[in-house]
């Protein structure tokens, strides 16, 4: 059974703030001849790495709403210049939106089942992608999303 992660976005204040890390960081590694990947490193490591890796995504949480999500590659163990272990989440560069929904505050990330993650916006969500962020965001913070 596939299961998802949930993490917060910190510092970024919109889904296309997101989204231009992620060109930024990858053009300037191609540029130093390095591989193109999105490797986000986090201190702790899933216990539940099969289940993650059939098909499971991280969920961005962005000023209090989940936005977007991506899909999970890899998890890889990663060694930080100060000698600890971590775990990099290995995750595909596209940046995918789903319906926004309310999430409180929280530190690290915490696992999400399928069933309860957002879908994915879509033709099915009566034009919702097309609406500007800040737009989305108060129409979900009044709960009208």
């Amino acid at each position: 059974m596939t299961v998802n992660l949930i993490k917060l976005c910190v510092g970024a204040d919109s889904v296309e703030d997101l989204s231009g890390w992620i060109d930024q960081r990858l053009a300037a590694k191609r540029r130093a001849g390095t591989v193109a990947e999105q490797v986000h490193v986090t201190r702790m490591t899933p216990k539940r790495q099969d289940e993650l890796l059939d098909g499971g995504s991280l969920y961005w949480v962005i000023k209090g709403i989940i936005q977007c999500r991506q899909r999970l590659l890899e998890l890889r163990p990663v060694t930080g210049d100060d000698g600890i272990s971590r775990c990099g989440f290995v995750l595909e560069p596209k940046v995918v939106l789903v319906e926004p929904r309310p999430r409180g505050p929280f530190q690290g990330w915490r696992y999400l089942d399928s069933r309860d993650a957002p879908p994915d916006l879509g033709a099915s969500t009566s034009g919702i992608a097309e609406m500007p962020t800040d737009m989305r965001r108060e129409l979900v913070e009044m709960g009208l999303l």
